[in-house]
């Protein structure tokens, strides 16, 4: 009876850690997709601002990140 409640404890110990392992890792990794989303929605912002201040330098920008587009493409 003693070896079962001393395994048990153990077993409560061991699933302790995990769990905490597991929601720490889990509250990281929310934190790096939060965090790259804010980045994101501050370069749409810059490119919105950009795209209403300077729409050449803006189409530059786009080409430059996303490459040139094929004529064939263009016409899909």
């Amino acid at each position: 009876m003693l070896r079962s409640i001393l395994g048990f404890a153990l077993l409560a110990i061991v699933a302790l850690v995990v769990l905490r392992l597991a929601f720490g890792l889990l509250g990281f990794l929310t934190g790096v997709a939060f965090f790259l989303l804010k980045l994101a929605l501050i370069g749409l912002v810059v490119y919105w601002v950009l795209k209403l201040i300077a729409p050449s330098t803006a189409r530059r920008v786009r080409e430059m990140i996303g490459g040139e587009r094929k004529r064939e493409e263009r016409e899909e």
